[in-house]
């Protein structure tokens, strides 16, 4: 079972996507994106839910 990090790294390698590319998305900071990446941060729910609607999951489907 993959982590949330690996998910989310995941998901942002499927589009090409960098980190910094993804923080601009969401609203985020580069480092924000690298800690959840690396599973160090959870985001905030708020967050979560712009991540989701980005790639078009639900928030389930990625942070649980």
């Amino acid at each position: 079972m993959k982590s949330i990090g690996e998910k989310l790294a995941t998901l942002r390698n499927e589009r090409n996507l960098t980190q910094k590319e993804l923080g601009i998305e969401v609203g985020v900071s580069t480092a924000s994106i690298a800690m959840y990446e690396l599973d160090e941060r959870v985001p905030r729910d708020e967050i979560k839910k712009r991540i989701a609607t980005f790639f078009g999951k639900t928030v389930q489907e990625i942070f649980f």
